[in-house]
């Protein structure tokens, strides 16, 4: 479903370009349309993806150094046209089990994605994950515009294929901004007997003060310190909270204030000049998850 609203999106937006270059090349060079016509195709999806970076970076910037900021900033551009542009609009295939293909097997991980985003957005974490021998699957949160608490269902039900298809007892989860937060909705309603570990990238553990672009049920429930997670909160146990290790940016451009999110009891792994998506794409992360998992 989100694939398919990604790639209208491009779609129009591409033939907004067409069309804005059809104009600049008929009105100042006609010899030279058809190259501006294709440029300015390709340029207005890419513009767009960056002016959205821009913004967030500009209305979430905390008083950290400018120079973790700037580079957050030129890396969660790359990110965002590798994410929104390149591999979740192409995201065909419903989610699969992905066997591990390095030595020995290890502890099956599920992985679940953020809000606005689908199961691509795992593309360089699962591959390190199966590369050290990983079983995995990264599940797709749908519907994309629902209540947090409706995603435990299907959490519930991917978590039981996995471990069906690999034969374990207990699997690891990993979860990116709502993802992490629909991992503890879903613990709050499943329990915890088959968790080894939780880990959390970049969640709204406290709620965001970013305005959202549309007052959905789980953007809402997302809100700085909302009743939700409050709840949320009250309802797990230390024993619960255990479970988990989380890692955040103090330059998040969606999450903020960054430093505040974390679970009571749990000190952060805290990355330096990342922005929000880049906490699924840096190598430092992707090698401290996998640093992670490999102690169970």
């Amino acid at each position: 479903m989100l694939a398919r609203t990604l790639r209208l999106a491009i779609a129009l937006q591409t033939l907004v370009g067409a069309a804005l270059g059809f104009w600049l090349g008929f009105r100042f060079a006609p010899t030279w349309t058809l190259l501006t016509m294709v440029f300015t195709a390709l340029a207005v999806p890419v513009a767009v993806a960056l002016l959205a970076v821009l913004y967030s970076c500009s209305v979430s910037r905390s008083d950290e150094p400018a120079a973790l900021w700037w580079r957050s900033l030129a890396g969660e551009c790359w990110a965002a046209i590798q994410v929104f542009l390149l591999r979740q609009p192409w995201a065909l295939a419903a989610p699969q089990t992905q066997i591990g293909v390095g030595g020995q097997a290890k502890i099956a991980v599920l992985l679940v994605h953020g809000y606005g985003c689908n199961y691509r957005l795992w593309d360089a974490i699962a591959a390190a994950l199966r590369a050290q021998g990983h079983a995995l699957l990264a599940i797709n949160l749908e519907p994309v515009f629902t209540s947090i608490d409706d995603y435990a269902l299907g959490v519930e039900t991917a978590v039981q294929a996995l471990l069906q298809q690999t034969g374990q007892q207990r699997l690891a989860l990993v979860g990116h901004s709502m993802g992490g937060l629909a991992m503890r909705a879903w613990m709050r309603r499943f329990g915890t007997a088959q968790v080894a570990r939780a880990i959390t990238l970049g969640t709204p553990h406290v709620g965001t003060q970013i305005n959202p672009v549309i007052a959905t049920p789980n953007a809402l429930q997302m809100a700085w310190q909302s009743p939700w997670l409050q709840d949320l909160a009250a309802a797990e146990t230390e024993a619960t909270r255990s479970l988990f290790r989380v890692a955040l940016t103090p330059q998040d451009n969606i999450v903020f204030p960054q430093r505040a999110q974390t679970l009571q009891g749990v000190r952060p792994v805290v990355f330096e000049g990342l922005g929000h998506l880049q906490l699924c794409t840096d190598a430092k992360v992707i090698a401290w998850v996998c640093s992670e998992l490999a102690l169970l």
